[in-house]
């Protein structure tokens, strides 16, 4: 028997990410990384001093395993003033170390062997992993590039009375799409016909374009009792090594999830709570205002992509773009493109491919995503580069 055989099968059989594949190939070439999704600028100051002075004055004991009360009261105000979604925040908002550490609390404690579950792809690659764990099964369902339409008749049909959840990413990393309302409305007809839930990752919530506002699914009517709704400062606050997520959710489905929580970190640094719990009660200028910086920065990848000749899919939200290398003339796939410009144009992205089920297919190989949250002269070198070396 080899050693294997004694091994998780799923964490056994997973290889190194795309990520850390790409980052390390951006680091030996000195690309810049447009692959990785991080800001390189820290959050708001106001933020970051009212942590660091609770770190140094305390209490840095463990706090309470649902989450200090401040942070839990700001996160329940959040829901009201901005989608007025009304949670009790001592029993329906629980505190993680992070959003990746809220979907593994949701999926295991909403998730049996042998329930299915239905991801949208392109999706976020703790996903699948983190169902299969559970001992869930999978049921992918493509979005339709370029606009990632919903296929009406391949989503009903991934339905069945064993569907146990959707998750729902809005908006979306990698597609950078935002869900309408009519969308929304489709799930949640499906949802209630299937009496399934659904964990929504919204943490991109705030980042958002052209006008457009995002909705949580639980928002609808006969939602908010089906609904898992995550945040996450690290997104909102650009402040992503702090780790600090947040869950919403009837206190029926909360409950469960407190119990997979205690026996996964149990708690969360409680000087970096009371800095996020400030953040969610700051004005809404400051919102409104990443979202603008956000945009301006999108203006200009999209300017430099086309430029050059790569066609760009529509990036409604999050601080992600796909570009179409399709007609470009590459020999090669899209992870072969990632590698070439890496080394070559010293700018990096990563291939779309990666964030589809295993057993898809056909899975496209003609797209890229590239990452915008970067500095001003960030954004300008590798514009630079790209039009220096595509000429």
């Amino acid at each position: 028997m080899g050693v294997d055989q004694h091994l998780n099968k799923v964490f056994a059989g997973q290889g190194t990410t795309v990520f850390t594949v790409m980052s390390a190939l951006a680091a030996e070439h000195g690309a810049i990384n447009l692959g990785q999704g991080f800001p390189d600028v820290d959050g708001p100051d106001e933020i970051r001093s009212l942590a660091a002075a609770r770190l140094m004055d305390g209490p840095n004991q463990y706090p309470p395993m649902m989450g200090i009360p401040e942070l839990r009261q700001a996160v329940a105000g959040h829901n009201q003033r901005y989608y007025g979604l009304d949670y009790d925040w001592q029993s329906e908002i629980i505190v993680t170390s992070g959003a990746t550490e809220a979907l593994a609390d949701c999926m295991m404690a909403l998730l049996n062997p042998g329930d299915e579950a239905i991801v949208l792809e392109p999706f976020y690659d703790c996903y699948l992993p983190q169902i299969e764990q559970t001992g869930a099964a999978v049921r992918a369902v493509s979005l339709t590039p370029p606009d990632w339409t919903v296929p009406l008749d391949a989503l009903e049909a991934a339905f069945s009375e064993r569907t146990k959840l959707l998750v729902l990413n809005s908006p979306m990393n990698p597609a950078s799409k935002v869900f309408t309302q009519d969308e929304l409305q489709i799930l949640a007809d499906l949802l209630i016909k299937y009496d399934a839930y659904a964990i929504c990752d919204e943490v991109y919530e705030h980042l958002t374009f052209d006008g457009r506002k995002h909705m949580p699914l639980a928002a609808l009517p006969g939602m908010r009792e089906r609904c898992l709704r995550i945040g996450s400062a690290g997104k909102t606050f650009s402040l992503t090594g702090w780790k600090v997520g947040y869950i919403s959710g009837p206190e029926s489905l909360v409950g469960v999830v407190a119990k997979a929580h205690q026996f996964v970190t149990f708690t969360t640094c409680p000087a970096l709570q009371y800095g996020v719990a400030h953040g969610l009660e700051m004005d809404g200028r400051y919102f409104a205002g990443l979202a603008e910086e956000l945009q301006g920065k999108r203006d200009f990848l999209q300017q430099t992509l086309e430029r050059i000749g790569l066609p760009v899919l529509p990036c409604e939200g999050t601080y992600f773009m796909t570009a179409d290398i399709g007609k470009f003339g590459f020999n090669g796939t899209d992870y072969d493109f990632c590698k070439h410009i890496t080394a070559n144009a010293k700018v990096a992205a990563v291939p779309m491919s990666v964030f589809y089920h295993p057993a898809s297919e056909p899975k496209p190989n003609n797209l890229v995503r590239f990452c915008f949250c970067k500095k001003d002269d960030v954004m300008a070198e590798a514009a630079d580069r790209l039009n220096a070396f595509f000429g």
